[in-house]
Parts: C-alpha cells; structure tokens; sequence
C-alpha cells in the first residue's frame, strides 16, 4: 500500500509538473524562430529598388531577431517572377522570405490570368516603404519639362524609347498611363526592358533611350549630381529634394497620383502564426529604428511599415488598380 501511495504521488507530481513546464516548452518553442539566417530574395537585379529596400531592412532587422543575419540574394528574370516563385515554393519556416515589389506582385498578376501565382499566393508579413514616382530624361535632353516631352513624342510617334526594369513593372506600365491620360497613343514610345531598374537608369544615363518614369528610389543620387532632370512627380505635393518639378496634379493630370512604387516582406504561404507574430513584433521596432528611418531617407523612400492585415488590403487595391488599367489600355491576357 505504500508502494501504491508514493508511485501515485511521483504519478501526480509528473503531471502536475507537465502542466506547468507545457506552457513554457511551447512558449520556448515559439521563441526559437529565427535560430539560423533568413535568406530574402530580392526578385530583380542588384541596384533596383527591390535590392536596395531588402539591404535597407537587413541592416536593423537582426537587432529584433535574436541577432539573426539577413541574407540578401538577388534571383532576377522575367519581371520579378521567378524570384517570387521560388520563395511561393519554398518551405513555409520563415527562413525564405521575399521582398515583394509592385511590379512582381501586383501589376504581373493583374495582367496576366495564367501567372504561376497570384497576387495573394503569399503570406502578408509587412509594407516597408513607398517610393515617389517621377518622370525623368538625360541633363543633356531638349526637353526641359514635361511639355516639351509630350510634344517630341507627337513629333516622332514611335521613335523615341524609354526603359523599365521589365515588362509589366511600373516602370513599364507608368509610362503607359502617362501616354493614355495625355492623349497619346500607347505605341507613342517604344519600351525596353532591362532586368532591373539599375540597368535602366545606366540605360538612360547612356543615351540608349531618351526617358524613363520610375521609382526615385534608384535616382536620388543622379538627379543631386545633376546627371538626370526630373519633369513631373505623381505626389501629391511636390519633394523636398525636387522643389522645382511640379506634381501631376499641377499639370492637370490627378489619375497620375495612383503612380508609386512599394516594397513589402512576404513569406510563402501558410507561414506558422509564431513566425508571423514574431515579424509582427519586430517591425513594430523597425518602424521606430533610426538607422531605418535613415535609410529610407537615403534611398528616397517613405517608411510604410503596416500589420499583415492593412498590408494585404493594400495590395489588393494596388491589384486592383493594375487589372482596370490593364483592361483599359488592352493589355489583359
């Protein structure tokens, strides 16, 4: 009977044990992630605005991921897709994450029903920033302002040429929309494609072709030095750095301000709740990091910081926005 008695009492003082340390091994369990480095693809060349807002994010974000190292690796091709595919793909651990853009994620799905995804086959972890959008040419280019590169593109209807980081991006599409809502014809340019916005710019810096609307991101250090004028923003108000270029709106153009370019943290689908909260926490820190707030700055780029939430509602207004232009201008496939 005493037997009995002290093996029922080392059976209950297991239990009770169990009940306590249960809590506290999943607790332990949820705060193991990251244990390793996160690899983040950037889906387009190293330069572009993808490229520069992951390297941005890897310099603060292991401070509030007990110390674990980003890893940027650029995967470029076919606009961003194949980047994006391969983290869609991936193990759903955390330790492959994307740097989503615009183009990638929200105008290619919007204009192509047969993509290899679509634009919510991901798991939403934040925006990071947003990027002022502007049309510019070469410093040496006759045209001074936007009015006088609408009326060389009506006096040489289809001859001059504008680059992009790719079809389907927003490089691509702006100009495009610009052409649409000025009265000209979509052929009004000819577009070529580069496989980043870093080589389009060199593009544009070479006298390869004659203007580009892009992310100010890849600009700002070209427009300080001088290299690059810029014509037109799609901000509501004019830039700081550019107090001399007028907005859309100020030349009559308002549609225009739907125009600007975005980076985000996605992760493949069905990434585990802790590894989202974790994220989640940890951007709630990012948001306030000095070094990142400074960074954006540097790279031209408005901080965005959002829950997974608001950053898929997000990009589904964007989604949404590319497919009615796309139905618009014909370009829906």
């Amino acid at each position: 009977m005493a037997f009995r008695s002290r093996a029922r009492v080392r059976a209950i003082m297991i239990a009770a044990l169990a009940a306590c340390t249960g809590p506290l091994a999943t607790n332990a369990q949820a705060q193991a992630y990251p244990n390793r480095p996160i690899t983040v693809v950037s889906p387009y060349a190293a330069g572009g605005d993808s490229d520069l807002s992951g390297r941005n994010l890897a310099n603060v974000a292991p401070k509030y991921l007990n110390g674990q190292p980003l890893i940027i690796t650029n995967v470029a091709g076919a606009s961003g897709v194949i980047g994006s595919q391969k983290v869609r793909s991936s193990a759903p651990d955390g330790y492959t994450l994307l740097i989503a853009r615009i183009g990638s994620q929200a105008i290619l799905p919007a204009l192509d029903s047969k993509m290899a995804y679509k634009w919510n086959d991901f798991t939403f972890l934040s925006l990071l920033e947003l990027n002022p959008y502007v049309c510019v040419v070469n410093a040496n280019s006759a045209a001074r302002n936007m009015k006088d590169l609408i009326a060389m593109l009506k006096a040489n209807p289809g001859k001059l040429n504008y680059s992009s980081a790719g079809a389907g991006t927003i490089q691509h599409m702006g100009p495009q929309y610009v052409f649409n809502v000025a009265g000209l014809p979509a052929g009004a340019a000819e577009h070529v494609g580069y496989k980043g916005a870093g080589e389009a710019t060199a593009a544009l810096l070479g006298g390869q072709v004659q203007f580009m609307c892009t992310n100010m991101t890849t600009l700002g250090g070209h427009l300080k030095a001088g290299t690059i004028r810029a014509l037109m923003t799609t901000t509501a108000e004019r830039l700081k750095d550019l107090p001399d270029t007028p907005t859309a709106r100020e030349l009559g153009w308002p549609q225009l301000e739907a125009l600007t370019g975005w980076s985000g943290l996605y992760g493949p689908p069905g990434l585990p709740a802790d590894v989202v909260a974790k994220w989640t926490e940890a951007f709630k820190q990012i948001a306030q990091d000095k070094d990142w707030l400074a960074g954006n700055v540097a790279i031209g780029g408005i901080p965005a910081v959002r829950s997974p939430a608001d950053t898929e509602k997000f990009a589904h207004e964007q989604y949404e926005l590319y497919e009615k232009l796309g139905t618009t201008l014909g370009l829906r496939k």
